[in-house]
């Protein structure tokens, strides 16, 4: 199952050159599963062709307010009655001067008016436009009553200028529309996480790390971003994108993770540990390369903090997540860190269940026992895990 599946989504599109990003926002709206019903105003279409949108969403595209299509040609009310939610991407200045002050000349602005769902925009037109005092007071209003802005970025633009006022990627579009339409039960809640590997270096060019990929703690720190909580991740080195709306704190060894986390701990309501930190490091890292000087080489190691143990042992800890990758003895390994290290939730898997891998089975344990959940992708496990935890918290 894809994250906007029985999804309805109304897009609208109006007459900016970014139009044509919005057909690719079609196929990604579709991909993640949803149905798409497109809307476009005449300029819009002057663009892309509604032939182009009908391809892609595999229903007719609404251009005119009197349609005869629609029986009763009410077509401006009935379009949103069974949607989940109205986009408008591209949103043009006028577009959005006409949200902000209650007009409806065509069938898009109509709708905004008649509709019964959630509006959302993704701004998109010149640097200049969106920075005007009038656009600007615009957006104000149209967030005032409710209205969710998604964008604009910043960089390069159709007419050659550098600025803020582009529209954001059809990808980022799709990830606020599936956070947005999420339940959030852990609104209000603040987490603090760790993710990824460490590095311990031996000497500047070696170092001893492990083969977490960062995955399923970037996918949980997104489900839980979804859920509506503030993230704060702590991460390892990892060659992955922060999700959307999460803060990252970018670091390498595990004195270096011990050091982040305990700067921001008594901020957070709650406390996940899902980077895999290195149990030992070198205890004298050589300044200069080591140079092969026979067939062994030792190196003396040192334990390095258990940062998980230490926030679990603070005198007002937050609520604390642990997992256990383990090769072996699953449920004595998990249950037995639940317990040694005071926590309320351990989840465990074999590491020959998805460490490295883009798909995890996992079992959650906690005071009432083993909860196993279905091998998923990381995605749909992480949002199992965030599942439980909200309804450990109540």
């Amino acid at each position: 199952m894809t994250e906007l599946t029985g999804k309805t989504i109304v897009l609208g599109v109006s007459g900016g050159i970014a139009a044509y990003k919005a057909a690719e926002l079609t196929r990604l709206l579709i991909k993640a599963g949803a149905r798409v019903h497109v809307v476009m105003t005449e300029n819009g279409a002057r663009f892309v062709t509604p032939t182009t949108f009908q391809a892609l969403s595999g229903n007719p595209v609404w251009t005119e307010a009197w349609d005869e299509r629609r029986a009763n040609n009410m077509s401006h009310i009935d379009l949103t009655r069974a949607a989940d939610a109205l986009l408008i991407a591209p949103a043009t200045a006028n577009i959005l001067a006409k949200l902000a002050n209650g007009l409806a000349d065509d069938l898009l602005s109509t709708l905004t008016l008649a509709r019964d769902c959630p509006l959302l925009v993704a701004p998109a037109m010149n640097r200049q436009m969106w920075s005007n005092p009038a656009t600007q007071r615009n957006v104000a209003q149209l967030k005032t009553d409710g209205v969710r802005i998604i964008g604009p970025d910043a960089g390069e633009q159709a007419c050659g200028e550098v600025g803020e006022g582009r529209m954001s990627e059809p990808a980022d579009i799709v990830e606020a529309l599936i956070s947005f339409l999420q339940l959030k039960p852990l609104a209000g809640k603040t987490v603090l996480m760790t993710a990824g590997p460490t590095y311990e270096p031996i000497d500047p060019v070696r170092g001893i790390t492990n083969i977490s990929s960062g995955k399923m703690g970037y996918a949980l720190a997104r489900a839980l971003v979804h859920a509506g909580a503030q993230v704060q991740l702590v991460s390892g080195p990892v060659a992955l994108a922060a999700p959307q709306g999460v803060e990252r704190i970018g670091v390498q060894s595990a004195r270096e993770m011990q050091q982040a986390v305990m700067l921001r701990v008594a901020q957070a309501d709650i406390f996940i540990g899902v980077a895999a930190v290195a149990d030992y490091r070198v205890a004298n890292v050589a300044a200069d390369k080591i140079k092969k000087t026979g067939d062994t080489l030792t190196l003396e190691l040192t334990r390095n903090p258990d940062i998980l143990a230490e926030v679990a042992s603070l005198p007002a800890a937050p609520f604390c997540v642990g997992f256990a990758a383990e090769s072996q003895n699953l449920d004595a390994y998990a249950s037995g860190k639940l317990t040694a290290k005071r926590l309320k939730l351990v989840v465990g898997n074999l590491v020959q269940d998805g460490m490295g891998g883009d798909t995890n089975q996992v079992v959650l344990y906690d005071a009432e026992g083993a909860h196993p959940l279905p091998r998923a992708s990381k995605t749909d496990v992480a949002a199992g895990i965030v599942a439980h935890l909200a309804r450990m918290l109540g």
